[in-house]
Protein backbone atom coordinates (compact mmCIF):
# COMPACT_ATOMS: atom_id res chain seq x y z
CA UNK A 1 0.00 0.00 0.00
CA UNK A 2 1.66 2.83 -1.57
CA UNK A 3 -0.64 5.37 1.72
CA UNK A 4 1.66 3.12 4.28
CA UNK A 5 5.31 3.45 2.47
CA UNK A 6 3.75 7.36 2.09
CA UNK A 7 3.30 7.73 5.90
CA UNK A 8 5.97 5.86 7.61
CA UNK A 9 8.36 7.78 5.22
CA UNK A 10 6.64 11.13 5.70
CA UNK A 11 6.50 10.69 9.81
CA UNK A 12 9.83 9.02 9.91
CA UNK A 13 8.70 6.79 12.17
CA UNK A 14 10.16 3.01 11.83
CA UNK A 15 6.97 0.59 12.90
CA UNK A 16 3.64 1.44 13.08
CA UNK A 17 2.97 1.52 16.66
CA UNK A 18 -0.29 3.00 17.83
CA UNK A 19 -3.66 2.84 16.64
CA UNK A 20 -3.45 6.46 14.90
CA UNK A 21 -0.50 5.20 13.01
CA UNK A 22 -2.79 2.47 11.93
CA UNK A 23 -5.83 4.78 11.03
CA UNK A 24 -3.79 7.20 9.13
CA UNK A 25 -2.67 4.10 7.11
CA UNK A 26 -6.23 3.37 6.51
CA UNK A 27 -5.78 -0.09 8.16
CA UNK A 28 -8.29 0.98 10.46
CA UNK A 29 -11.33 3.11 11.30
CA UNK A 30 -11.33 6.40 12.76
CA UNK A 31 -14.22 4.63 15.14
CA UNK A 32 -12.22 2.01 16.16
CA UNK A 33 -9.16 4.08 17.63
CA UNK A 34 -9.97 3.80 21.29
CA UNK A 35 -11.19 0.78 20.74
CA UNK A 36 -7.78 -0.78 19.52
CA UNK A 37 -5.90 1.44 21.85
CA UNK A 38 -7.35 -0.48 24.85
CA UNK A 39 -6.51 -3.72 22.95
CA UNK A 40 -3.05 -2.54 22.63
CA UNK A 41 -2.67 -2.48 26.75
CA UNK A 42 -2.47 -6.54 26.68
CA UNK A 43 -0.62 -7.20 23.22
CA UNK A 44 1.45 -3.79 21.79
CA UNK A 45 0.96 -2.92 18.19
CA UNK A 46 4.36 -2.74 15.84
CA UNK A 47 4.18 -3.56 11.97
CA UNK A 48 7.27 -2.93 10.08
CA UNK A 49 6.67 -1.01 7.43
CA UNK A 50 7.83 -3.85 5.33
CA UNK A 51 5.38 -6.20 5.82
CA UNK A 52 2.71 -2.80 6.14
CA UNK A 53 3.38 -2.12 2.34
CA UNK A 54 2.35 -6.01 1.64
CA UNK A 55 -1.02 -5.18 3.21
CA UNK A 56 -3.94 -4.61 0.18
CA UNK A 57 -6.75 -2.18 0.57
CA UNK A 58 -9.33 -5.24 1.54
CA UNK A 59 -7.64 -5.44 4.89
CA UNK A 60 -11.30 -7.31 6.51
CA UNK A 61 -9.75 -10.07 5.05
CA UNK A 62 -5.82 -9.79 4.13
CA UNK A 63 -3.88 -12.27 5.00
CA UNK A 64 -1.47 -10.41 6.37
CA UNK A 65 -3.58 -7.64 8.06
CA UNK A 66 -5.28 -10.21 9.41
CA UNK A 67 -2.20 -11.42 11.35
CA UNK A 68 -1.17 -8.15 13.05
CA UNK A 69 -3.40 -5.69 12.86
CA UNK A 70 -5.72 -5.49 16.06
CA UNK A 71 -9.01 -7.01 16.09
CA UNK A 72 -11.29 -6.25 18.36
CA UNK A 73 -12.37 -9.31 18.94
CA UNK A 74 -9.27 -9.68 20.84
CA UNK A 75 -11.54 -7.97 23.58
CA UNK A 76 -13.39 -11.59 23.80
CA UNK A 77 -11.91 -13.76 26.15
CA UNK A 78 -13.16 -17.10 26.03
CA UNK A 79 -13.48 -19.14 29.30
CA UNK A 80 -11.09 -22.03 28.24
CA UNK A 81 -8.52 -19.21 27.45
CA UNK A 82 -5.37 -19.09 29.70
CA UNK A 83 -3.18 -16.47 30.82
CA UNK A 84 0.28 -18.43 30.10
CA UNK A 85 -1.10 -21.24 27.39
CA UNK A 86 1.41 -23.42 27.29
CA UNK A 87 2.73 -23.49 30.76
CA UNK A 88 6.13 -21.68 30.68
CA UNK A 89 5.99 -20.29 34.33
CA UNK A 90 5.47 -23.91 34.99
CA UNK A 91 8.32 -25.05 33.92
CA UNK A 92 10.63 -21.97 34.29
CA UNK A 93 13.77 -22.64 36.94
CA UNK A 94 15.40 -19.15 36.52
CA UNK A 95 14.17 -16.16 34.60
CA UNK A 96 14.71 -16.34 30.95
CA UNK A 97 14.93 -19.90 30.62
CA UNK A 98 11.99 -22.66 30.43
CA UNK A 99 13.25 -26.44 30.67
CA UNK A 100 10.17 -28.67 29.87
CA UNK A 101 11.55 -31.49 27.74
CA UNK A 102 14.84 -33.09 29.54
CA UNK A 103 17.97 -32.66 26.88
CA UNK A 104 16.48 -28.68 25.56
CA UNK A 105 15.60 -25.60 27.01
CA UNK A 106 14.17 -22.55 25.70
CA UNK A 107 16.59 -19.32 26.61
CA UNK A 108 14.48 -16.35 26.28
CA UNK A 109 16.88 -13.34 26.40
CA UNK A 110 14.43 -10.62 24.47
CA UNK A 111 10.69 -9.85 24.77
CA UNK A 112 10.32 -7.44 22.49
CA UNK A 113 9.76 -8.30 18.68
CA UNK A 114 9.42 -6.74 15.29
CA UNK A 115 6.29 -7.06 14.72
CA UNK A 116 3.46 -8.20 17.31
CA UNK A 117 1.34 -11.27 15.77
CA UNK A 118 -2.23 -11.28 17.18
CA UNK A 119 -2.86 -14.46 18.75
CA UNK A 120 0.32 -14.49 19.97
CA UNK A 121 0.42 -17.25 22.95
CA UNK A 122 2.75 -15.37 25.06
CA UNK A 123 0.79 -12.06 24.43
CA UNK A 124 0.96 -11.18 27.93
CA UNK A 125 4.51 -10.89 28.53
CA UNK A 126 5.80 -9.78 25.48
CA UNK A 127 6.49 -5.92 24.77
CA UNK A 128 9.87 -4.26 25.24
CA UNK A 129 12.42 -4.84 27.38
CA UNK A 130 15.80 -7.41 27.67
CA UNK A 131 16.73 -9.79 30.42
CA UNK A 132 18.87 -7.76 32.38
CA UNK A 133 22.71 -8.90 32.19
CA UNK A 134 22.21 -10.65 35.97
CA UNK A 135 19.21 -12.90 35.15
CA UNK A 136 21.08 -13.39 31.95
CA UNK A 137 24.26 -14.71 33.62
CA UNK A 138 22.31 -16.90 35.90
CA UNK A 139 20.18 -18.53 32.96
CA UNK A 140 23.35 -18.99 30.83
CA UNK A 141 24.88 -20.48 33.69
CA UNK A 142 21.82 -22.89 34.52
CA UNK A 143 22.26 -23.93 31.14
CA UNK A 144 26.02 -25.02 31.80
CA UNK A 145 25.59 -26.90 34.63
CA UNK A 146 22.46 -29.10 33.34
CA UNK A 147 24.57 -31.33 31.51
CA UNK A 148 21.53 -33.32 29.70
CA UNK A 149 20.85 -30.43 27.76
CA UNK A 150 21.76 -31.12 24.34
CA UNK A 151 19.81 -28.24 22.27
CA UNK A 152 19.11 -24.53 23.00
CA UNK A 153 16.61 -22.55 21.35
CA UNK A 154 16.63 -18.78 21.21
CA UNK A 155 13.30 -17.40 21.48
CA UNK A 156 11.19 -14.39 23.29
CA UNK A 157 10.36 -11.76 21.57
CA UNK A 158 12.35 -12.49 18.70
CA UNK A 159 16.02 -12.85 19.31
CA UNK A 160 17.25 -11.29 15.89
CA UNK A 161 16.58 -7.93 17.10
CA UNK A 162 19.23 -8.28 19.16
CA UNK A 163 22.20 -6.37 18.24
CA UNK A 164 25.05 -8.54 17.22
CA UNK A 165 27.23 -7.97 20.05
CA UNK A 166 24.92 -9.02 22.22
CA UNK A 167 23.74 -11.82 20.52
CA UNK A 168 27.39 -12.72 19.91
CA UNK A 169 28.48 -12.80 23.13
CA UNK A 170 25.54 -15.27 24.05
CA UNK A 171 25.90 -17.54 21.15
CA UNK A 172 29.55 -17.62 22.26
CA UNK A 173 28.95 -18.98 25.77
CA UNK A 174 26.89 -21.41 24.53
CA UNK A 175 29.39 -22.51 22.27
CA UNK A 176 31.96 -22.65 24.59
CA UNK A 177 29.72 -25.49 26.29
CA UNK A 178 30.29 -28.98 25.04
CA UNK A 179 27.08 -30.67 26.09
CA UNK A 180 25.25 -28.05 23.72
CA UNK A 181 25.74 -29.24 20.50
CA UNK A 182 22.66 -27.63 19.04
CA UNK A 183 21.36 -23.87 19.11
CA UNK A 184 18.37 -22.74 17.24
CA UNK A 185 17.11 -19.59 16.81
CA UNK A 186 13.30 -19.20 16.14
CA UNK A 187 12.75 -15.73 14.06
CA UNK A 188 10.19 -13.95 12.24
CA UNK A 189 13.05 -11.25 11.14
CA UNK A 190 13.35 -12.68 7.38
CA UNK A 191 9.67 -12.15 6.45
CA UNK A 192 8.93 -8.81 8.95
CA UNK A 193 12.21 -7.13 8.42
CA UNK A 194 14.15 -8.61 5.92
CA UNK A 195 16.93 -5.59 5.55
CA UNK A 196 18.29 -7.16 9.47
CA UNK A 197 19.90 -10.02 7.84
CA UNK A 198 23.40 -8.75 6.45
CA UNK A 199 26.50 -10.32 6.28
CA UNK A 200 27.23 -9.22 9.47
CA UNK A 201 24.58 -11.25 11.54
CA UNK A 202 25.26 -14.40 9.60
CA UNK A 203 28.93 -14.27 10.52
CA UNK A 204 27.35 -14.29 14.16
CA UNK A 205 25.71 -17.28 13.44
CA UNK A 206 28.25 -19.01 12.01
CA UNK A 207 29.96 -21.07 14.92
CA UNK A 208 31.49 -24.64 16.14
CA UNK A 209 27.89 -25.81 16.99
CA UNK A 210 25.19 -25.85 14.46
CA UNK A 211 22.73 -23.04 14.54
CA UNK A 212 19.11 -24.01 12.67
CA UNK A 213 16.89 -21.06 12.01
CA UNK A 214 13.35 -21.42 12.71
CA UNK A 215 11.51 -19.05 10.53
CA UNK A 216 8.14 -18.06 11.68
CA UNK A 217 5.84 -17.83 8.35
CA UNK A 218 2.28 -18.25 7.99
CA UNK A 219 1.25 -17.18 4.41
CA UNK A 220 3.01 -17.53 1.20
CA UNK A 221 2.83 -13.54 0.40
CA UNK A 222 5.29 -13.04 3.64
CA UNK A 223 7.72 -14.76 1.22
CA UNK A 224 8.30 -11.18 -0.74
CA UNK A 225 11.15 -10.86 -2.80
CA UNK A 226 12.82 -8.95 -0.25
CA UNK A 227 12.33 -11.77 1.92
CA UNK A 228 13.56 -14.39 -0.01
CA UNK A 229 16.61 -12.49 -0.08
CA UNK A 230 17.27 -12.71 3.13
CA UNK A 231 16.52 -16.43 3.36
CA UNK A 232 18.64 -17.24 0.46
CA UNK A 233 21.63 -14.94 2.48
CA UNK A 234 21.41 -17.41 5.47
CA UNK A 235 21.11 -20.59 3.37
CA UNK A 236 23.36 -19.56 1.21
CA UNK A 237 25.95 -19.15 4.51
CA UNK A 238 24.89 -22.48 5.48
CA UNK A 239 22.67 -22.39 8.24
CA UNK A 240 19.88 -24.84 7.78
CA UNK A 241 15.77 -23.64 8.04
CA UNK A 242 13.00 -24.60 9.36
CA UNK A 243 9.86 -23.43 9.02
CA UNK A 244 6.96 -22.95 11.61
CA UNK A 245 3.30 -21.77 10.73
CA UNK A 246 0.28 -21.61 13.07
CA UNK A 247 -3.24 -22.55 12.11
CA UNK A 248 -5.58 -19.86 11.72
CA UNK A 249 -8.72 -18.91 10.81
CA UNK A 250 -9.14 -16.40 7.59
CA UNK A 251 -5.28 -16.04 7.05
CA UNK A 252 -4.34 -20.59 6.05
CA UNK A 253 -7.34 -22.32 7.24
CA UNK A 254 -7.89 -24.27 3.44
CA UNK A 255 -5.71 -26.78 1.32
CA UNK A 256 -5.18 -25.02 -1.38
CA UNK A 257 -3.53 -21.82 1.06
CA UNK A 258 -1.66 -24.10 3.06
CA UNK A 259 -0.03 -26.03 0.02
CA UNK A 260 0.26 -23.05 -1.83
CA UNK A 261 2.66 -22.09 1.76
CA UNK A 262 4.72 -25.12 1.90
CA UNK A 263 5.47 -25.00 -1.87
CA UNK A 264 7.26 -21.27 -1.38
CA UNK A 265 8.69 -22.39 1.80
CA UNK A 266 10.46 -25.56 -0.14
CA UNK A 267 11.11 -23.36 -3.01
CA UNK A 268 13.55 -21.26 -0.78
CA UNK A 269 14.77 -24.28 0.66
CA UNK A 270 13.29 -23.78 3.99
CA UNK A 271 11.99 -27.09 5.29
CA UNK A 272 8.37 -27.00 6.44
CA UNK A 273 8.54 -28.40 10.14
CA UNK A 274 5.81 -27.65 12.52
CA UNK A 275 1.44 -26.33 11.40
CA UNK A 276 1.12 -25.55 15.24
CA UNK A 277 -2.72 -25.64 16.34
CA UNK A 278 -3.46 -22.32 17.89
CA UNK A 279 -2.67 -21.79 21.25
CA UNK A 280 -5.54 -21.43 23.81
CA UNK A 281 -4.38 -17.61 24.26
CA UNK A 282 -6.92 -15.21 25.83
CA UNK A 283 -8.51 -13.31 23.00
CA UNK A 284 -7.64 -15.56 20.38
CA UNK A 285 -11.11 -17.41 19.57
CA UNK A 286 -11.42 -15.78 16.34
CA UNK A 287 -8.27 -17.14 14.96
CA UNK A 288 -8.69 -21.01 16.48
CA UNK A 289 -9.99 -23.16 13.95
CA UNK A 290 -11.20 -27.06 15.00
CA UNK A 291 -9.23 -29.98 15.08
CA UNK A 292 -11.14 -31.52 12.63
CA UNK A 293 -10.01 -28.92 10.03
CA UNK A 294 -6.02 -29.27 10.76
CA UNK A 295 -6.67 -32.84 10.20
CA UNK A 296 -8.12 -32.40 6.82
CA UNK A 297 -6.14 -29.86 5.66
CA UNK A 298 -2.99 -32.41 7.04
CA UNK A 299 -4.83 -34.76 4.96
CA UNK A 300 -5.21 -33.26 1.62
CA UNK A 301 -1.47 -31.92 2.39
CA UNK A 302 -0.78 -35.76 1.81
CA UNK A 303 -1.67 -36.40 -1.56
CA UNK A 304 -0.58 -33.64 -3.07
CA UNK A 305 2.80 -32.47 -1.84
CA UNK A 306 6.06 -33.73 -1.74
CA UNK A 307 6.82 -35.02 1.12
CA UNK A 308 9.79 -32.78 1.75
CA UNK A 309 7.01 -30.10 1.81
CA UNK A 310 4.74 -32.14 4.86
CA UNK A 311 5.25 -30.59 8.26
CA UNK A 312 3.62 -32.12 11.36
CA UNK A 313 0.45 -30.90 12.58
CA UNK A 314 0.83 -30.54 16.41
CA UNK A 315 -0.52 -29.50 19.44
CA UNK A 316 1.35 -27.89 22.58
CA UNK A 317 -1.04 -29.48 25.66
CA UNK A 318 -2.11 -26.96 27.86
CA UNK A 319 -0.64 -26.53 31.40
CA UNK A 320 2.80 -27.20 29.85
CA UNK A 321 2.72 -30.98 28.98
CA UNK A 322 4.53 -30.62 25.22
CA UNK A 323 3.51 -30.97 22.42
CA UNK A 324 1.99 -33.77 20.15
CA UNK A 325 1.07 -34.75 16.53
CA UNK A 326 -2.62 -34.57 16.25
CA UNK A 327 -2.41 -35.29 12.19
CA UNK A 328 -4.67 -37.92 10.48
CA UNK A 329 -4.69 -41.57 11.55
CA UNK A 330 -4.02 -43.85 8.82
CA UNK A 331 -3.71 -47.34 10.77
CA UNK A 332 -6.12 -49.00 12.93
CA UNK A 333 -5.59 -52.35 13.79
CA UNK A 334 -8.58 -54.98 12.94
CA UNK A 335 -7.87 -58.18 14.65
CA UNK A 336 -6.30 -60.13 16.94
CA UNK A 337 -3.24 -61.80 14.58
CA UNK A 338 -1.84 -58.34 14.06
CA UNK A 339 -3.38 -57.17 11.06
CA UNK A 340 -4.24 -53.73 10.06
CA UNK A 341 -5.84 -51.69 7.90
CA UNK A 342 -4.41 -48.65 6.89
CA UNK A 343 -6.43 -45.57 4.17
CA UNK A 344 -4.55 -44.04 1.81
CA UNK A 345 -4.62 -40.33 1.39
CA UNK A 346 -7.55 -40.82 -1.45
CA UNK A 347 -9.74 -42.48 1.58
CA UNK A 348 -9.65 -46.01 0.45
CA UNK A 349 -8.62 -48.92 2.81
CA UNK A 350 -5.90 -51.58 2.24
CA UNK A 351 -5.03 -54.72 4.62
CA UNK A 352 -2.41 -55.31 5.84
CA UNK A 353 -0.82 -58.53 7.37
CA UNK A 354 1.66 -57.44 10.49
CA UNK A 355 4.28 -60.02 11.69
CA UNK A 356 2.98 -62.09 14.88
Amino acid sequence: MNVVRNLVQSLGIRNLRSATDLNRAGLIQNKDIDSINSIAQSLPISITPHLAELIEENTSSDPIARQFVPDLAEATISPEELQDPIGDNTHSPVPGVVHRYPDRVLLTPVKSCPVYCRYCFRRDVVGSGLLDQAALEAALDYIGKHREIWEVILSGGDPLILSTRRLANIIDTLDAMDHVEIIRLHTRVPVADPGRINQSLVNTLKRKTPIYVALHCNHARELSPKACTAIALLVDSGLPILSQTVLLKGVNDDPDTMADLMRALVRNRVKPYYLHHCDLARGTSHFRTAIATGQDIMRRLRGSLSGIAQPTYVIDIPGGFGKVPIGPNYIKSVDDNNNWTIKDWKGQCHQYPDVN
